[in-house]
Formats: C-alpha cells, sequence, structure tokens
C-alpha cells in the first residue's frame, strides 16, 4: 500500500552548477505542495545547514538530501562522511546525484551509505523525468523518518 506526504517535506539540494538546479527546480515545480526544496551551492554550506550554523540557525532538518559528488569546498563524499558520522542526521536518505559514471564513484558512494546513486543524464527531458520519480518514490511510497 501506499502512502502519501500529507505536508510538504523538506528537500536539500547540494548542487553548485546553477543550470542542474534550475532544472530540478523546475521538475519538482510540477509537483506543488509536495515539498520545499532548499538549495546549498557547496559541501560547507550544506553541513552549516544540516547542523544549523551560521546563517542557518533555523533550518528545517530535511527528510531527504540530493547531493552532488563534485563540490567546491566540500566534496560529496566529505559531506556523506560528516553526515552519517552524526547520529541526529545518520537516518536521512541521500541520493547521490553527479556527472560521474565511473564504478570507483558508484562503489564508493553506497559504502559511504548514500541511499541512490544516479548519474545525471545530459537530456533535460530526461532529468525532468529522473526527478519526478525521485518525487514519486520518496514523497509517495518511501515512509522517511520524522524529524527530530
Amino acid at each position: 500500500m501506499y502512502s502519501s506526504v500529507t505536508a510538504p517535506v523538506d528537500v536539500l539540494l547540494v548542487e553548485d552548477d546553477p543550470a542542474d538546479t534550475l532544472l530540478m527546480q523546475e521538475a519538482l515545480a510540477t509537483r506543488p505542495g509536495r515539498h520545499r526544496l532548499h538549495v546549498v551551492r557547496d559541501g560547507v554550506e550544506a553541513m552549516d545547514f544540516l547542523l544549523c550554523g551560521g546563517s542557518y540557525s533555523s533550518a528545517p532538518r530535511p527528510a531527504l538530501i540530493l547531493l552532488d559528488l563534485n563540490l567546491p569546498h566540500m566534496d560529496g563524499y566529505a559531506v556523506l562522511a560528516e553526515l552519517k558520522a552524526d547520529e541526529h542526521l545518520r537516518s536521512i536518505p541521500v541520493i547521490v546525484l553527479t556527472s560521474s559514471k565511473a564504478e570507483t564513484d558508484v562503489v564508493r558512494s553506497y559504502a559511504s551509505h548514500a541511499s541512490a546513486y544516479i548519474t545525471k543524464p545530459v537530456e533535460s527531458e530526461r532529468f525532468t523525468e529522473i526527478m519526478r520519480k525521485i518525487d514519486t518514490f520518496y514523497l509517495s511510497v518511501v515512509k522517511l523518518p520524522r524529524a527530530g
């Protein structure tokens, strides 16, 4: 049986490419009211958001994280390591969204406890389709842990 989310879910997007960010925002905008998308551009900002540091003192705990691996200042692997080492944050599902097709990146991401690994497609229509599938799966099928 499928359960659907009744209240909007906070989703954290960690992405430094403005074009990819825009594609994700547009794809998710077709499903209004299901989520609140928060965007940070690097790993340091992501950890500030997750730990409510700096300008993110009132940031919500996201129910889902979409994480690029190739980030400035602190890469996605470092974010995954810190996130999964924190007992209050480790239960948040993390979907790695990256341009890398390298098997070593896939293996390393799963070894770092990523929930899923998706290679970003080049075609915008396929990218939108993937974002909609993530939205449907994580907001209609999967039971996410409560904030806290």
